[in-house]
């Protein structure tokens, strides 16, 4: 099938590549899944052009511009590109789909690729994201997993994938656990933008006549905004209720958090976030614990008086069918037994598949 020079955000999965052209720095902060970063212009290229453009006149950037694009474009074909066969169909982006994509399409045009252009650009793509992301969520049967913390809930949405269910895992997209303490060493989090295009390439691809299981969220998961369109449906759609004892949840917890809560500075730096909630004698016993290294004393204190009852207010309050989920206990939050209760949870037990559908 030859597809026209200029195609749509609809018509990505045709093509064998994706070919982002913007700079580096663009590239990064966000773009189109399965791009690949082919800069026609560089950070300091792309600045040196504009600055031109500004300082002397237009013209004189163009020059400037050509020459760098000719010799980036002549680059690439030589470095990455000179093993493609010939229907190797690759589709070009660039801001607007404008000047860069347009050298790089035509040159790999008259070269004999089937070439083809973004129309618009990551800007009518980007568009296409945050309207999708409106509308898109309104199409699932979303199953929200819901349990105090430590229940092991981001866990048990990876056991689901695994066991062949269609789980959505927020956090784990966002690169945070979704509390003050939930930031990942050395793992910043993406720009918004990207964890938009993340959440949207993982919806499209889901089945639309299969529930969607994802964890109970706040707007916010660490700097991240949750689209709007999608907590809207996760906060209308059934519940399940994860249940463990609060000396496994510690357990888990410690497991889970191990390398943050021996980094004492960190952890001082992240309770001292909380003193407006609870007051300096709370964080200073919190400190104590953690300078004595009694670390099931701090997580069991840190449950009881700060994550439990603020966990159970806002579910209560955010996600309106709470009151009816389907209580699953595990007595264990060993891997074996997260593996079991998804197991369980995937093969669709009448009342949860009632729930799904209501």
């Amino acid at each position: 099938m030859r597809l026209p020079d200029s195609v749509t955000v609809a018509q990505l999965d045709f093509f064998d590549e994706l070919l982002d052209v913007r700079s580096p720095a663009e590239y990064a902060e966000d773009h189109i899944p399965r791009a690949t970063s082919c800069p026609v212009l560089d950070d300091a290229e792309r600045t040196e052009v504009g600055t031109l453009h500004k300082q002397v006149s237009p013209f004189a950037a163009k020059k400037r511009g050509a020459a760098l694009v000719a010799r980036n474009i002549a680059r690439h074909i030589e470095e990455r590109f000179h093993d493609k066969p010939k229907d190797w169909r690759p589709l070009v982006y660039c801001w607007r789909g404008g000047k860069r994509s347009g050298a790089m399409a035509h040159v790999l045009r008259e070269i004999g690729w089937q070439a083809a252009q973004l129309a618009g650009g990551y800007k009518a793509y980007r568009r296409e994201v945050v309207a999708q992301l409106e509308t898109l969520p309104a199409h699932f049967r979303f199953v929200v997993v819901c349990g105090e913390t430590g229940s092991a809930k981001s866990r048990l949405l990876a056991a689901l994938a695994a066991a062949g269910a269609q789980a959505l895992d927020l956090e784990g997209l966002a690169r945070h656990r979704g509390s003050v303490l939930g930031d990942l060493p050395g793992e910043p989090q993406p720009a918004q933008k990207r964890f938009e295009t993340l959440v949207w390439d993982r919806l499209r691809r889901f089945e639309r006549d299969v529930p969607v299981f994802v964890e109970a969220e706040s707007k916010k998961i660490g700097a991240l905004q949750v689209p709007e369109g999608l907590i809207r449906e996760m906060r209308a759609s059934p519940c399940v209720r994860l249940e463990a004892p609060l000396s496994e949840r510690v357990r888990f917890l410690i497991r889970e958090y191990g390398h943050f809560l021996a980094d004492r500075a960190r952890l001082g730096a992240q309770l001292a976030h909380l003193e407006a909630l609870h007051g300096k004698e709370t964080i200073a016993r919190w400190n104590a614990l953690a300078a004595a290294g009694d670390w099931e004393a701090l997580v069991a204190d840190l449950l009881a008086n700060h994550y439990d009852p603020a966990y159970r207010r806002s579910t209560a309050k955010n996600f309106s069918r709470f009151g009816a989920a389907r209580v699953m206990t595990l007595e264990s939050l060993a891997p074996d037994a997260i593996a079991h209760a998804a197991r369980t949870l995937a093969a669709g037990p009448d009342e949860l598949a009632r729930a799904a559908t209501a």
